[in-house]
């Protein structure tokens, strides 16, 4: 055989192997989705054996494929960690963290300063956007997602499950017909999430039968932007408690009913299993978790 060893064949088996998606692993390595087949194709060709079925979802690995593969993806992430230790060898340590801005501004940038005053050496750097990163692919430590803690490839740890709460501004709610029930909510005008799901979703767990009211008024694509609208007095809005405690604390926000409701998602803190042999990334974990669990608030 070829003493010569095919990388980019490799790379690309272990990445489409990685997402069960070519052109998952195509986004990864930064190529077309064609350049990552041909690679297979030509992988296979070398060695004689199948490496992977398409299904309609994607790619699965055939038996053969399955034997090998956690190796090959071993191999990459401690290769891709022996450069990103020999990059860092001059540099400052720093931890970069990934997270929507709703959750980087209500939770964790006010708490951060909790943190830096246990680890004052380490340089934090926060970027906070609505797009998924692929940690395979961008210089990030950590992920916080919120989902169901699934996410292939990488290791995830779960911070905490928020509630969905109705807030509106006291002198709304003032002004107003009084509220008793869920159902008296639709008398109001409602804030909407960006997929109009929220209100419908909670008047149903909370007992109340469909009503088209349940789906009008402006809706909004984050929380923080809910909130204000909230507190501008423009209706009623379902929010996340751990983004509404602070502003019913202030008394910028009245809760409308005591009636959370349970959503089926959670926060995580996602990493490469690579990374998580770095002390700075899970002291930073799990000092999440402390402020997750103790429900600490800003001072």
């Amino acid at each position: 055989m070829n003493p010569v060893l095919p990388l980019l064949a490799l790379r690309a088996f272990a990445e489409a192997g990685r997402h069960r998606s070519i052109k998952h692993a195509a986004e990864a390595l930064g190529v077309t989705s064609g350049a990552v087949s041909q690679q297979i194709r030509q992988l296979e060709d070398r060695l004689g054996v199948t490496l992977f079925t398409r299904t309609r979802h994607g790619v699965q690995l055939t038996e053969a494929g399955s034997k090998v593969h956690p190796a090959m993806v071993m191999a990459f992430d401690q290769i891709a960690g022996g450069l990103g230790e020999l990059e860092a060898i001059n540099a400052r340590p720093t931890l970069t963290i990934s997270t929507v801005p709703s959750f980087a501004a209500s939770w964790l940038v006010p708490r951060l300063g909790r943190f830096t005053q246990r680890c004052p050496d380490l340089e934090v750097r926060i970027e906070a956007s609505d797009t998924l990163v692929d940690l395979q692919k961008m210089r990030v430590d950590i992920a916080i997602r919120h989902g169901l803690g699934d996410y292939p490839g990488l290791v995830s740890d779960y911070l905490m499950a928020p509630v969905l709460l109705p807030v509106a501004a006291p002198a709304v709610l003032r002004a107003g017909p009084l509220i008793r029930e869920p159902a008296d909510c639709l008398a109001y005008p409602l804030l909407q999430d960006s997929d109009r799901a929220d209100w419908p979703l909670w008047l149903r767990a909370t007992g109340c039968p469909d009503d088209p009211r349940a789906e009008r008024g402006p809706a909004f694509d984050d929380d923080l932007l809910l909130i204000r609208a909230a507190i501008a007095g423009q209706g009623i809005a379902l929010v996340r408690d751990i983004y509404a405690n602070e502003e019913i604390a202030t008394g910028r926000l009245a809760l409308v009913l005591d009636r959370p409701w349970p959503t089926d998602f959670a926060y995580y803190a996602a990493t490469l299993p690579i990374a998580r042999k770095r002390g700075s990334v899970m002291n930073f974990i799990s000092w999440m978790k402390e402020e997750s669990s103790s429900g600490s608030k800003v001072e």
